[in-house]
């Protein structure tokens, strides 16, 4: 069974981490992956939107279809999407590496 990493592992790994993948950061304003995106850029993380319907820019940062798509390495792979989607999401990360 997994269990969830402690409070001072998840502080390492945040102190750590420079960058974020948010997969599924929608560009609109009221959603949750927005405002957590937006507090995670405001407190010094570059963030990689991940949506392939997103047209343009958010938050200043050119969107991607997939985690494999990002050319920079990628610290820390925040997904927004339903439960079915959480795994082929987890596969394209572990294939970006």
């Amino acid at each position: 069974m997994h269990e969830n990493p402690g409070t001072e592992e998840i502080r390492n790994l945040l102190e750590s981490s420079r960058t974020v993948a948010v997969v599924g950061l929608s560009d609109r304003p009221y959603r949750t992956s927005h405002s957590i995106a937006r507090f995670l850029q405001d407190f010094g993380f570059r963030i990689f939107p991940v949506n392939p319907n997103l047209r343009g820019p958010v938050f200043g940062e050119e969107p991607y279809a997939s985690v494999e798509e990002i050319p920079e390495a990628v610290d820390i792979v925040d997904v927004f999407r339903s439960s079915e989607k959480v795994m082929p999401t987890a596969r394209d990360a572990v294939v970006a590496g």
